[in-house]
């Protein structure tokens, strides 16, 4: 079973909503959760903030975080996940932000990546993903990565998921 299913299954059961926040994926975590059949039970948008200023603008990210580090940020993951859980009005957000390449941004190197998740009862998780690869294996992993995070915090695996390597090219840090 995909993280996707498994992330939408725990939603179902639970009677949760979901909302996403991407940056450097474009749309690919929205994508995956959308390609499952009855996601539209749990699923309930996305918004893809690849400028700094939709970060600000539409998803609520403090300005003066953006300005003095850059969207490249575990801060700003969080404020992203946050901010279209707020936006959209679901249990539950998760975001994407980071490097995918092929130059480095904000002083980040390539695979420099932050995948967030913000949750009922002040839930909010994020995590450090060093990436190896071409952009679209940064991007993928990408993906990969913010669902296994809220599959950990929907129950499975949660109390291992800090330490635990998830695929075979990216290790999270708390």
């Amino acid at each position: 079973m995909t993280a996707a299913a498994r992330v939408l299954g725990r939603l179902v059961e639970r009677g949760e909503t979901l909302a996403v926040a991407e940056s450097l994926t474009g749309g690919l975590v929205a994508a995956e959760i959308t390609s499952l059949s009855g996601a539209s039970r749990s699923f309930r948008g996305a918004v893809t903030a690849y400028a700094t200023a939709l970060k600000r603008d539409v998803l609520g990210v403090d300005g003066s975080l953006l300005a003095e580090r850059g969207a490249v940020d575990p801060d700003v993951a969080l404020g992203m996940a946050a901010g279209v859980r707020r936006l959209l009005g679901a249990d539950w957000g998760i975001s994407t932000t980071g490097v995918a390449g092929p130059e480095q941004q904000d002083g980040k190197p390539v695979g420099t990546v932050f995948v967030a998740v913000s949750g009922p009862g002040g839930v909010e998780k994020v995590a450090a993903l060093r990436l190896n690869g071409d952009r679209a294996d940064i991007r993928e992993e990408s993906v990969q990565s913010v669902l296994e995070l809220l599959s950990g915090e929907l129950g499975e695996n949660a109390r291992t998921q800090d330490t635990e390597q998830i695929g075979g090219n990216s290790c999270l840090q708390p």
